[in-house]
């Protein structure tokens, strides 16, 4: 066997840590505990399994070659990190932010502690928080946010409370095995130097303190709601390239056969056919990779060859080509080295591609974002509103996931045009079905007064362009009075034709 064996649960997901008590009190809180370590310390068996995966400690590493065995390259493409930092960039790569959800009533005093709320998130590095945040929830199916208010006073400005990522293999929420299975009491825990474990626990509203499995702390808290938040992947808890694993160990495999092939064809090994030679002359070329044969008929020829047989590398790489693609195609990755024909463009290449699974498959993270998100905010808000004043509510914020659009944008342009310009279309209903706008209720609104504005600038414009051609109307209605007034004083008294004034010649006067 070249690889080890899977931990229990690998490929299956996590499992789900759950109780039936109703209420957790000091005097259940270390039974409850007790029962959820069992489960917990199974996922984390299966979380060190698949993060030493991410860093590279992969099963190709236990090989173990029976055909010359001092020729066995042990070969890790890594493409488990690949995949998971592909699928970190593309839901997180751009900062999460939180927008305003405007309801009529006090927009602009929402949308001012709205942004002050974004203030207080890059006061935290939240963004930094999220990346590793979401490198947990792709490496093992999971993770854990902690947020807990700051200790001392803090200005207007600084955030007044401060955000964890927890190390999932020592975190864990317990959930309600009834309807609804609500979280009941989050927990994360420290091994100190002496070697006594310390558990955290906390419910809604209490906060115990375990030590060497004994209570030694037990007190009330005002959060607003339990400040360890669980960030599934799915509802199995499945890593991003957990289910892939046995592909990815196949191309490992693929790869490290090939470079044996190529040393073994260098080191090739050095045949005696029928040859007469030494005891000590074979030990020394024995030691270099030569063997000797002789057969029953004396007189067949005496030859010395090397014995090589050559891997195709055409035909393996064809092998690593398929299984790479299988890999995409289960995790939902796009082909960044794209296809093979060029004459595709546009959707074509989108689709072929798989920038549009890429995509799917994002949208579907961020609704299992959203949930935890929310749960987490709900605390960030109470202490908010607590410490430093602000009067936000949970319906007042919105989740906005922003990323590159690999998309094509100018059919979703062409779409946006024709649906505004059908009469029978409500011009909002465009902007959210087009797909071109990752928030499109606010992209139509910022649309709306944009046009207004533009509008009044143009309204003003025509207004002043009226004024202008009236004083230059009346300008040069007053000229025109003027210029003839003049000429009919200057032309007094000879306003007759040429012939009744005469032309002016003596002779013509005689006649």
């Amino acid at each position: 066997m070249y690889f080890t064996e899977y931990a229990v649960g690998i490929g299956h997901g996590r499992r789900v840590i759950k109780t039936d008590v109703d209420e957790i009190t000091a005097d259940n809180v270390l039974s409850v505990l007790s029962k959820a370590l069992t489960t917990h310390y199974l996922n984390k068996t299966d979380m060190e399994y698949l993060y030493a995966e991410y860093k590279g400690k992969q099963a190709i590493l236990n090989r173990v070659k029976e055909v010359r065995p001092e020729i066995c390259n042990k070969i890790v493409e890594n493409r488990y990190a690949e995949i998971v930092d592909f699928k970190v960039g593309y839901l997180v790569g751009e900062p999460l932010q939180y927008v305003a959800r405007l309801h009529g009533n006090g927009d602009e005093k929402v949308l001012k502690e709205v942004e002050r709320l974004n203030d207080f998130m890059v006061d935290c590095d939240k963004d930094s928080e999220d990346t590793d945040l979401a490198e947990w929830f792709h490496e093992v199916g999971t993770a854990y946010r902690m947020v807990l208010p700051v200790p001392h006073e803090v200005e207007d400005a600084e955030a007044p409370f401060e955000i964890y990522t927890l190390d999932p293999r020592y975190a864990f929420v317990i959930y309600y095995s009834g309807l609804g299975n609500k979280p009941m009491m989050g927990v994360k825990y420290v091994v100190r130097e002496d070697g006594v474990t310390v558990y955290s626990c906390y419910t809604v509203d209490q906060y115990f303190e375990i030590a060497d499995y004994a209570l030694v702390k037990h007190e009330y808290h005002n959060l607003g709601g339990i400040p360890i938040v669980e960030y599934p992947m799915n509802r199995a808890r499945v890593g991003a390239a957990e289910m892939v694993l046995p592909l990815l160990d196949a191309i490992n495999l693929v790869d490290s056969n090939r470079i044996d092939g190529v040393e073994q064809f260098v080191q090739a090994l050095l045949l005696f056919h029928n040859v007469d030679i030494s005891n000590e002359d074979y030990d020394k070329f024995r030691e270099e990779g030569a063997i000797k044969f002789k057969d029953a008929d004396t007189n067949l020829k005496a030859e010395v060859n090397y014995i090589t047989n050559e891997l195709r590398q055409a035909e393996t790489q064809v092998l690593v080509d398929h299984l790479y693609e299988v890999v995409l195609t289960i995790c939902g990755m796009p082909n960044r080295n794209g296809g093979t024909s060029t004459s595709d463009t546009g959707s074509a290449v989108i689709m072929r591609d798989g920038w549009s699974a890429a995509e799917a498959r994002a949208k579907s993270s961020e609704r299992m974002f959203r949930k935890p998100e929310k749960a987490f905010l709900r605390v960030v808000l109470n202490i908010c509103n607590t410490l430093s004043g602000m009067n936000l509510k949970l319906s007042d914020i919105g989740i906005r996931f922003t990323r590159r659009n690999y998309e094509n944008i100018l059919q979703k342009s062409q779409v946006l045009t024709t649906m505004l310009a059908n009469p029978k279309i409500a011009p909002r209903l465009a902007f959210v079905h087009c797909g071109m706008f990752a928030a499109p209720d606010e992209a139509y609104r910022e649309s709306v007064k944009y046009a207004e504005e533009q509008e009044a600038k143009a309204q003003a414009l025509a207004e002043k362009e009226a004024q202008n051609n009236v004083v230059s109307a009346d300008t040069g209605a007053a000229g025109h009075d003027q210029s003839d007034s003049g000429t009919r004083q200057s032309g007094r008294g000879e306003d007759r034709t040429p012939s009744d004034r005469g032309s002016g010649n003596p002779q013509e006067v005689k006649k």
